[in-house]
This record gives structure tokens, C-alpha cells and sequence, in this order.
């Protein structure tokens, strides 16, 4: 029996998670399951999204729902409306949903709605800063979902101390609901794409980047770049590390951070900024440079949650511009430092890695098939409905 599921999709983190599960559902699984993809369009800068597509080897959307940006109710509403429509259309077994976005808040309320069984893949994983959009999108999926995919234990004891229960037994529905423990389908990409990446890439040549010897940074959460007080911090501190190690940064910028700089910092500072000797600004990576980028860097940057991550998988130092962190594996093995905002914090998280040689990177994030353990679990748990 041939199962159907939605995969709804819409900024670029969910269109490269995405990539795993299609990879493991085209090359194992493609007699079993059929795949609807749903782009809602969250991401709409082409280079945010359309180019991912192509290097991530991804069917094109069978939808695509056009959303753009607008406030957080236009627009997940609009998205509501657009799934509501697909799914009784299509009548899936399940709608796969990826991560923290509006795009998966939309989808597991479309969904739930329908009775049609949600699978959220990156459950579990908590900043416990309700402040954050993204931490009550991932909480309310959660409490929709059939079926939770944590890439993490941390991940999967959040859920368990929740009140969901570990030792649930077929059959499953959103009131009896399965947790998994499955390993990060992020760790499995980057597997499959860093030799890809590695022979493909220009970037280290177009950008004249030695191995090792330059350091990557990633800003776009709107709390650092929309604040001019944290974004004056950040921007100060990164200024200062590029003089104490002798090396440039690498900021591939956010459409948004390249709206508000201007807006955001200080004159001097910004003129400083933009005079491209300390600080290289480029346009968004796509994917694949992105690899070969943190797989180069010394030291790494970020209030990407995505990105501390992709740093830990390639054992690079991180430090984290937030005031916490969904991974906290990569901070409690001594591997990332939450610095915040804050100049002094961040300059000192990175001389306490200039200091520190003895690095540990355990194995935190699975063995690199937690796509086909997730496919496999979807037809098990088809088998046992039925």
C-alpha cells in the first residue's frame, strides 16, 4: 500500500531539512510513499529559497501558496487557508511539518483541524523564552502532532516532561500521540553535501578566504537586528574580534539585517561597517557555500539556531548572540557559549576559545539516517491504523 503525505514548506531552513526526507523517500522508499510538497512562500527572496530547490536536489512544490511577508496573523492566516484547501484536496495520510515557522504553526492548526495526523520533525526542542514567535509555533505543533520527531534527548525528555508518554502503544492519534528519539535530519544532509559541497563550491576562491583563517557570522532575529542597542553590540564586538585575531568576518546578510543597518546602527560605526576590511557583507549562502563556509571558518558567530548547530556537526566553535539556546548539548559539552548581545560577553567567549584547544564534539545528533527511520515509522504507523 502506497501512503501520501504533505510536506508543507516556506523559509529556507524547512526547504533544506526537507531535502533529507525526500533524498530517503526517492532512493528507498519511492514505491511507498507519495510526497506532496507545499511551498507557502514564507521565503520569497530568491536567493533565500528558489536556489535550494535546485542544489538540494528537491522535487519543485506541487503548490506553491505565494504567502510573501506581512504580520504574523496575515499571514499565517493566509497560509491556514491555503492548506485547509490543499489537504482536502489531496487527502493525505499525514502533513509532515518542519521546525518553529509560521509556516508549521499554519499547518499543524489546517491539519488538526481536518483530522489528519501531523508529524513534526525537530519536536521537542525548547528555548523556554516564550518571547520568541518561534518557541509558541514549535510548543502548539507539538501539542497537535501524532507523530514527534526529536533529533535530540534533550528534545525528546522536554516532551516527557510535557506529559507526553514515552510508553504510548499503537494505535496513534493526536490524543495518544508517539515521541521519538530519531537523530537531526540536519546531520544527515550535511553527510551527503559536504563532499558535494566541498567540489562544487567557489566561495573560499571567490571571496579570496584562506582555510581556517577567517570567521563566520550569521544575524537576522528580528530581537538583535531590529533593537539598535544589541545591534550597536553585536556589531562593536565583532569589530573588536576581527582586530584581536587578525582575521575578516564573513556576514552573509539577511535581506532584513540589510534593510535595518542603515536604520539601525550608529553612523561611525556603520561607515566602519561597510568599509568591508573587517567585516566582509555578501549576500545569503546558498546551501552548499554555506557548508563549505562553516566547514573553513575557525570560529562561528550566530543567533541562527540552524547555524550553531551546522557548526557543532563540522567542530567548529559557536557563539551563540541569544540569551538561550534549543541545543543545549552543543553549550553543556563546552562547544558553544551564549553571549547574548552583549560586547563584553561575546569578546570573552572568544578568548576563552583562543584559551581552550581540548574541544569535545560528542555524537549528539544521531548517525546520519534519521530520514529513513522517519519513513519507515510512517508506514509502520499506516499499518497499525488500518
Amino acid at each position: 500500500m502506497k501512503i501520501k503525505i504533505v510536506t508543507i514548506i516556506g523559509a529556507r531552513p524547512q526547504i533544506i531539512k526537507a531535502a533529507a526526507l525526500s533524498r530517503a523517500i526517492r532512493t528507498k522508499f519511492r514505491d511507498q510513499i507519495e510526497e506532496i510538497i507545499v511551498h507557502t512562500g514564507q521565503h520569497y527572496d530568491e536567493n533565500m529559497s528558489e536556489v535550494f530547490f535546485e542544489e538540494l536536489e528537491i522535487p519543485r512544490p506541487n503548490y506553491n501558496l505565494g504567502v510573501g511577508s506581512a504580520s504574523h496573523g496575515v499571514q499565517t492566516a493566509h497560509m491556514i487557508v491555503g492548506i485547509e484547501e490543499i489537504l482536502l484536496k489531496e487527502k493525505p495520510d499525514f502533513i509532515v511539518l518542519y521546525g518553529d515557522t509560521n509556516s508549521t504553526l499554519a499547518g499543524a492548526i489546517a491539519a488538526s483541524k481536518l483530522h489528519i495526523s501531523v508529524v513534526h520533525i525537530e519536536a521537542g526542542l525548547r528555548s523556554f523564552n516564550k518571547s520568541m514567535p518561534e518557541e509558541i509555533n514549535r510548543i502548539l505543533c507539538d501539542h497537535c502532532s501524532t507523530l514527534l520527531f526529536s533529533p535530540t534527548k534533550t528534545g525528546f525528555d522536554n516532551l516527557v516532561k510535557e506529559g507526553f508518554d514515552p510508553r504510548a502503544e499503537a494505535p496513534f492519534h493526536a490524543d495518544n500521540p508517539c515521541i521519538y528519539h530519531c537523530g537531526d535530519v540536519m546531520f544527515d544532509n550535511s553527510v551527503y553535501f559536504a563532499q558535494i559541497a566541498q567540489a562544487k563550491s567557489t566561495i573560499l576562491v571567490d571571496k579570496n578566504l584562506k582555510l581556517n583563517n577567517f570567521i563566520l557570522s550569521t544575524i537576522h532575529r528580528d530581537n538583535n537586528t531590529d533593537q539598535p542597542k544589541r545591534l550597536n553590540s553585536i556589531f562593536r564586538a565583532l569589530l573588536e574580534i576581527s582586530t584581536l585575531s587578525g582575521q575578516q568576518i564573513v556576514l552573509p546578510i539577511h535581506p532584513r539585517t540589510t534593510k535595518l543597518l542603515p536604520q539601525k546602527l550608529e553612523k561611525q560605526l556603520l561607515d566602519r561597517v561597510m568599509s568591508k576590511s573587517e567585516i566582509l557583507i555578501i549576500p545569503p549562502a546558498s546551501f552548499l557555500d554555506m557548508i563549505v563556509l562553516e566547514n573553513n571558518a575557525s570560529l562561528v558567530i550566530t543567533d541562527s539556531g540552524g547555524v550553531q548547530k551546522e557548526a557543532y556537526f563540522f567542530e567548529k566553535p559557536c557563539i551563540i548572540l541569544r540569551s538561550e539556546t534549543e541545543w543545549r548539548e552543543i553549550v553543556e559539552v563546552g562547544a558553544a557559549i551564549i553571549a547574548n548581545a552583549d560586547e563584553e560577553r561575546i569578546i570573552s567567549a572568544w578568548k576563552s576559545f583562543q584559551h581552550n584547544d581540548n574541544l569535545k564534539f560528542t555524537p549528539v545528533f544521531g548517525n546520519g539516517k534519521a530520514a529513513e527511520f522517519i519513513c519507515e515509522q510512517l508506514l509502520t504507523n499506516v499499518k497499525e491504523k488500518v
